[in-house]
């Protein structure tokens, strides 16, 4: 039985390809671009799959039984009706956590898993839904304004989030790809602790060694919004304004659901900073 990674250049991606190889399991690493994949455990089989070009379905999904799908919901309805020509009787979809949200429909974060959700839901190949939160890899969106500044600029350094490591995400992922007993459900995965911004960047500052303390300047959120506009779009930047603006000083919920999928604690923000420290070293 063969394993379909969508996103396979992605952190989630490429460590569920590692994970599945390492258990001897039939595994296909998809991606629009699969030249562009990094070196590739020895046996394992490239192919490409672009989520917006359905003419890539039916070669990508050939003898394939189970498939790790990023939320893309542009063919999603085509999508569906390719994995079931082809014989795929599972699908675990990476959605977010963002869907529980009571706008979820509306908003530009959350809409496009919504919709894949709701297409898969409807179809007839069963699926399993991982929700993860924030990814502890977010924070190297920081890097740069460390290594050069020292500072980063925040609308709300009192927002809290629940980062949590890919990896942990990419495990859980495994664990419901290759036992039948927790499929067909959806999961909301939490790192194993609420931090605000100014939390999480202190860490990453004690795993930098950094000399000198890093500096977090309040702006506002018009002037966040006006720094982030050549590469975000403002309805996306408007929806994570609002997050932000919501979690201001409200700890994030947390969940015990990796720890229930994998049988181990997850991995903490500070486990996830020690591993990337370079990054934020000036």
């Amino acid at each position: 039985m063969t394993t379909l990674v969508t996103g396979s250049r992605g952190k989630v991606g490429s460590a569920l390809l590692s994970l599945l190889h390492e258990r001897g399991a039939s595994v296909r690493a998809a991606s629009a671009a699969p030249d562009k994949l990094a070196a590739l455990p020895d046996g394992l089989e490239p192919v490409r799959l672009a989520l917006d070009d359905p003419s890539s379905f039916p070669a990508a999904l050939e003898a394939v039984d189970s498939v790790f799908l990023y939320a893309e919901p542009s063919h999603i309805d085509a999508f569906v009706d390719a994995a079931h020509t082809a014989g795929v009787s599972h699908i675990v979809l990476l959605s977010s956590s963002s869907v529980l949200g009571a706008d979820a429909a509306t908003d530009p974060v959350a809409g496009p898993h919504l919709a894949v959700e709701e297409a898969l839901a409807a179809g007839p190949v069963a699926t399993t839904v991982l929700r993860p939160g924030a990814f502890a890899g977010n924070a190297l969106q920081w890097a740069r304004a460390l290594r050069t500044t020292g500072v980063i600029d925040l609308p709300y350094p009192g927002s809290y989030g629940d980062p949590i490591h890919e990896r942990d995400v990419a495990e859980a992922a495994l664990a419901v790809l290759t036992d039948p007993g927790p499929r067909g459900r959806a999961y909301h995965l939490t790192g194993p602790e609420s931090l605000t911004f100014a939390e999480q960047i202190a860490i990453l500052e004690r795993a930098a060694g950094r000399a000198a303390p890093i500096e977090i300047r309040a702006v506002t959120p018009e002037q966040w919004q006006e720094s982030v506009s050549a590469y975000l779009p403002p309805a996306f930047a408007g929806a994570l304004l609002d997050y932000w603006a919501s979690t201001d000083g409200s700890p994030a919920p947390l969940t015990r659901t990796v720890e229930e999928l994998t049988g181990r604690p997850a991995r903490t923000f500070a486990e996830w900073a020690e591993e990337h420290a370079d990054a934020f070293r000036v």
